[in-house]
């Protein structure tokens, strides 16, 4: 099992900045795959970034420029910074873990998500 425990969300004027944390526990497994997705209210949950063990990212284009995801792979924690916080960003972030694709069984974890508002 994997346990990810998110930390970080709250509230922000437009324009602020917020760091994330997470950090993962458990078994976990090499080649994985570390990062954050989002939900806003009555929307679906949409990717925001990803981070491969060995350093490739994803982003989002509604965030390119604007977040940074990072992770320390020796500690299974990953972080994203977001800055310049616009209220379309205001959403539930979830914090994921992909375990590599030999794994039988269940490979994909959340947490249980950190809020952040954003207020104009």
């Amino acid at each position: 099992q994997v346990q990810l425990v998110e930390s970080g969300g709250g509230s922000v004027q437009t324009g602020g900045s917020l760091r994330l944390s997470c950090a993962a526990s458990g078994s976990i497994y090499r080649p994985n795959v570390m990062g954050w997705y989002r939900q806003a209210p009555g929307k679906q949950r949409e990717l925001v970034a990803t981070m491969t063990i060995g350093g490739i990212t994803n982003y989002a284009d509604s965030v390119k420029g604007r977040f940074t995801i990072s992770r320390e792979s020796a500690k299974n924690t990953v972080y994203l910074q977001m800055n310049s916080l616009k209220p379309e960003d205001t959403a539930v972030y979830y914090c994921s873990l992909q375990q590599p694709s030999w794994m039988p069984g269940t490979r994909n974890y959340w947490g249980k998500g950190t809020l952040v508002t954003v207020s104009s």
